[in-house]
């Protein structure tokens, strides 16, 4: 139980903003996304005993907030009529640059533009922006590497020509 704890602790604490930062793409406000958080490591620490070592145990914890946050999504949408927000989601990379009032517009446009993607490249394209490999996106959501590179080209392309549209 303590080794378990350990690896728990350790794992979270390299992964616990690229979790958050998942769970606030599928909520609608902070509070969700705070809740939404609570709720993936609840998973993730009752499922800590079947964790098998196949894959990085990082890649696993993505897999398991990915699944709670989508039926977190599905719950939602049968309880309320509002869309997903991405009002409190900060990407690590692009936020570099804060005073930077075009890099600020380029944020909000690709915020705009990941919004309307469809649930699967939304999950895609959460996790590549987050830095993840192709190798353990397709591990996580369970799809080819090869088709992962697809995705991420398309994705990419209709995201290019949306924030194209929108500046």
């Amino acid at each position: 139980m303590e080794k378990q704890k350990t690896i728990f602790l350790s794992a979270l604490q390299e992964n616990q903003d690229k979790l958050y930062r998942i769970c606030s793409i599928y909520s609608v406000s902070s509070e969700d996304s705070k809740d939404l958080f609570q709720e993936v490591l609840v998973h993730i620490w009752n499922s800590m005993s079947s964790f098998k070592g196949n894959s990085s145990i990082a890649t696993w914890m993505f897999r398991i907030a990915l699944n709670v946050c989508l039926r977190f999504k599905s719950k939602y949408a049968k309880t309320q009529n509002r869309f997903i927000r991405l009002d409190s989601m900060t990407i690590s990379n692009l936020g570099s640059e804060e005073g930077n009032e075009k890099n600020n517009e380029k944020i909000i446009a690709l915020r705009k533009c990941v919004k309307k993607l469809n649930e699967g490249d939304k999950a895609i394209i959460a996790l590549y922006l987050e830095g993840l490999a192709y190798r353990e996106i397709s591990d996580i959501l369970g799809l080819s590497e090869n088709h992962i590179a697809v995705k991420i080209k398309r994705i990419k392309s209709k995201l290019f020509n949306c924030i194209n549209e929108i500046l």
